[in-house]
């Protein structure tokens, strides 16, 4: 029972459930933040799945969108960005219900996409410059649970229209990004919010802390575009951080997952399952629901519980381990050599597919996105990341039928766990832990080699304290709410 025991209050959950008690209640448990980032989450609403040839013309506005949101995040702000483009997507909705023919119907696709594909970038951004560090990766994470809402409702034909509208009233109620504010010169009103988001008194060592950070951040380099590409491709850590965004969206095709949403039925009738069309759509439907509830999971016990490099490790080794069981499984389908209790399982290995990737490469490459980057390069950052992601989606579900027709179905399962195989390896010797640190703190992990992540942890001061029972963090005056610092090791 001891053992038992030691098992539950020794795993990294109940650490991380100590952490989280350690910290500040008003930290975390806070309206504003909570409130903006929820807000700030809808910008995954209008995202869809769709194979149809004529829905793909969506993804040129995709790339639009995302590379030209970069001339306009870091001019008007994020509150204003986020309407715009909200805007821009709710006009092409509009053209498209009225669309006379199609030529109309294409150019709506074409305005949704540019909404969408700059939301893509904004949404996942401003969470990132907005949540503390204990639980960022938590709150970044809702974008993709809404997404995966989208992929549901969608099954249903349900219009997201109206909530995206009311999006933009309650866009008028949520905070601006500090760091932002910061990088246009209004100190006083970044100061002002960050006291409103943080819940602390202006002169807390936490919150002083945290604007000298971003102000040190977003100096040293001019606003101009050139200096910011020189700064972006000539400065090692920042190319290191660019190969790990694109990589990171790369893979998360590769894997194969987004195939498998998207050829959904077609897949389960390569299987031989799901009988009818009302089966079909029920089974599809439920698949959807399942990357939701999922990507739930993933956000609240996963990223920031177990870390970003255990969340890949898991959710990647689960898709490895679903795509050899399914591609065996319609190998042998083919040749009539399958049972009953094989079929249920394939059914099984298809949800169970669902849940690693959203434990790991469909959560962690929009986290990574937001993140990774230092203030002054993070649009940018966020805009050549995503403007390279939607045309190599389009490319890789473009290739599907052909990709199933060469390998005779059963091939495919096995490309995709190759892929997944090579993104275990990437992940070991090229993806560092980020959880826990602040987004200025993150430039350390990358410098020097590309290939030492194995060789760097990162180590929670809250975790170190309950188990050493060392007071070695800050507290506010007047309070017993310890305040996190942190502390960077080397070793696993």
């Amino acid at each position: 029972m001891a053992a038992v025991t030691k098992i539950f209050t020794e795993s990294v959950l109940a650490k991380y459930a100590r952490t989280i008690k350690a910290t500040p209640r008003d930290l975390i448990v806070n309206r504003t933040l909570l409130f903006s980032c929820a807000v700030y989450a809808l910008a995954g609403l209008p995202t869809t799945d769709d194979i149809q040839n004529f829905i793909s013309i969506i993804y040129i506005g995709y790339a639009i969108g995302a590379a030209l949101s970069f001339f306009i995040n870091d001019r008007i702000g994020r509150r204003w960005s986020f309407r715009l483009y909200t805007a821009i997507w709710i006009v092409g909705q509009v053209i498209a219900s009225l669309a006379p023919g199609w030529p109309a119907l294409y150019t709506a696709r074409i305005i949704s996409g540019i909404g969408i594909g700059s939301l893509s970038v904004t949404g996942p951004m401003s969470i990132v410059e907005l949540a503390p560090s204990e639980i960022r990766g938590l709150l970044t994470a809702w974008y993709t649970v809404v997404m995966g809402i989208a992929l549901f409702t969608s099954i249903f034909s349900f219009s997201p229209a109206i909530f995206m509208a009311l999006a933009i009233v309650a866009s008028f109620f949520v905070s601006e990004s500090p760091r932002w504010l910061m990088m246009v010169g209004k100190r006083e009103e970044a100061a002002a919010v960050l006291v409103d988001l943080r819940r602390l008194p202006a002169d807390h060592p936490r919150l002083q802390n945290e604007i000298k950070d971003i102000e040190h951040s977003v100096t040293g380099i001019g606003s101009s575009f050139a200096g910011i590409v020189k700064e972006t491709f000539t400065v090692p850590s920042n190319l290191r951080r660019l190969q790990q965004a694109l990589l990171s969206y790369a893979l998360a095709q590769l894997s194969g997952a987004n195939s498998v949403t998207s050829y959904f039925i077609p897949i389960m009738s390569i299987m031989g399952i799901g009988g009818g069309t009302s089966q079909s759509m029920f089974l599809s439907g439920m698949y959807g629901f399942s990357k939701f509830i999922f990507s739930l999971i993933a956000s609240f016990f996963f990223i920031d519980a177990l870390g970003r490099r255990r969340s890949l490790f898991i959710g990647i080794t689960l898709q490895f381990i679903s795509h050899v069981y399914i591609g065996v499984f319609i190998k042998y389908h083919q040749e009539g050599h399958v049972s009953s209790s094989a079929s249920q399982a394939a059914i099984a290995a298809v949800f169970f597919h669902a849940f690693g990737y959203a434990v790991g490469l469909f959560v962690l490459p929009y986290i990574f996105g937001g993140e990774l980057w230092p203030n002054c390069l993070r649009s940018f950052g966020g805009a050549v990341s995503q403007t390279f992601h939607w045309p190599f989606i389009y490319a890789v579900k473009y290739s599907i039928p052909s990709l199933l027709k060469t390998t005779d179905n059963w091939g495919a399962f096995l490309f995709f766990a190759g892929w997944c195989f090579l993104a275990l390896i990437y992940v070991f010797f090229m993806v560092p832990e980020i959880s826990g640190l602040s987004v200025e703190e993150l430039d350390y992990l990358f410098k020097g080699s590309w290939f030492n992540a194995y060789k760097r942890a990162r180590r929670h001061p809250v975790i170190d304290s309950v188990e050493a029972g060392k007071n070695k963090l800050s507290t506010e005056p007047g309070s017993k709410n310890p305040v996190p610092e942190l502390s960077l090791v080397k070793g696993n």
